[in-house]
């Protein structure tokens, strides 16, 4: 994916190198992604455009179940990362993102929410059959 300032020191037809006319500004920079993994609950504020907050988590140990048969929803204990569609090595990580099937201590879900940008690992119960 492209963004706009990556041209601020691209190279000439000729081989110069064009200097730029300004730097990155404050609503362009970038960082690096946060991938939520199994561990003790730790996570992170950024601060955001506007001055408000965003959390996000750096480790995850448990998920808000819901049981869609009993309409229930259970903070539940998370054991391990079974897979994730998003990256095969978010899979032999064991990053939880949105999609990513989890074992929980109720059985397998599927997380719902964004972890690394919600704050929180939200799960469905998957149906055994």
């Amino acid at each position: 994916m492209t963004k706009s300032v990556e041209n601020l020191s691209k190279r000439k037809v000729t081989g110069g190198v064009t200097v730029p006319g300004r730097g990155r500004r404050k609503h362009e920079k970038d960082g690096f992604a946060l991938e939520t993994v199994l561990g003790k609950q730790t996570s992170v504020k950024k601060r955001t455009r506007g001055g408000n907050y965003r959390v996000g988590l750096v480790r995850a140990e448990y998920a808000n179940v819901v049981d869609p048969r009993s309409k229930s929803t259970k903070k539940v204990r998370i054991t391990r990362v079974l897979s994730n569609q998003a990256n095969r090595d978010y899979e032999r990580r064991g990053v939880i993102t949105k999609g990513a099937v989890i074992e929980t201590e109720v059985g397998v879900a599927r997380v719902t929410s964004r972890p690394s940008q919600d704050g929180v690992v939200n799960a469905l119960l998957q149906q055994s059959e």
